[in-house]
């Protein structure tokens, strides 16, 4: 048999072809992203995967992959919301990925006492749900008190605490300009903006994208592609094939 001698260019470039379009969509549009860590818990279950829109709050060097150089700010910005699920670049090395909750915008004041948030020396309502929730903490399974808790702005999801409050005070967290203060669902178990120096207060360049909806979870009761505008649309929103902490 004799094969076309443009046999082999012509589907390099249609293989060329493919790449450009999925580095444009993954860039540009929404990037898929896997839950490897229970920081987000009973949000986001270790296992979920989720699509993150990248044009919701503009462009930055880290809409790309691998961050390259090629802008020196952020472009089209778009400010986020309080109690958006937020995938960032952490600041200490502006290279891992990490999915959590925005608390605090920039100028904001928070802070913990007596196990209780305060934003901007305001009390963040909390009402338990239940006192037998069991979510993961590592790789271990703990008991927690679960709650609904609501912000200035009317956004509700769910968080835990473990039955000792481990995290009971802190000092006074002041947000910088153009900088952001994120915290995780599961409150005791989440290395977020309370740890200065592992990840600290974000920077807008240093966001990524928006959680938008799960199309695969390990919870049975959400199940996959048929679930996610429900999940989208309801408290369990506030539950890549890139993974982020």
């Amino acid at each position: 048999m004799k094969l076309d001698k443009n046999f082999f260019s012509e589907n390099i470039k249609t293989l060329i072809y493919a790449l450009i379009i999925a580095v444009i969509i993954r860039s540009l549009l929404v990037q898929p992203f896997y839950i490897p860590s229970s920081s987000m818990e009973p949000t986001l279950l270790v296992g979920d995967r989720l699509f993150v829109t990248k044009y919701t709050y503009g462009y930055s060097k880290h809409s790309f992959p691998f961050s390259p150089p090629i802008l020196n700010k952020r472009i089209m910005f778009s400010s986020p919301e309080r109690g958006d699920v937020i995938v960032f670049k952490t600041p200490a090395d502006n290279r891992t990925d990490y999915i959590k909750r925005l608390i605090g915008l920039p100028g904001d004041k928070i802070q913990f006492i007596d196990s209780n948030l305060y934003l901007n020396n305001s009390e963040i309502l909390k009402s338990k749900i239940n006192n037998k929730t069991t979510i993961f903490c590592g790789d271990k399974s703990v008991d927690v008190y679960r709650f609904e808790e609501k912000l200035s702005n009317g956004k509700k999801f769910h968080t835990v605490y473990l039955k000792d409050y481990t995290y009971q005070n802190s000092d006074v967290f002041t947000v910088p300009k153009d900088h952001y203060f994120f915290l995780g669902d599961n409150r005791d178990c989440s290395k977020d903006s309370r740890f200065l120096t592992s990840v600290g207060y974000v920077h807008k360049d240093n966001l990524v994208g928006k959680a938008q909806f799960i199309f695969f979870s390990s919870d049975k009761r959400i199940g996959s592609f048929i679930e996610f505008w429900k999940w989208h649309n309801s408290i369990r929103f506030n539950r890549t094939f890139n993974k982020i902490n």
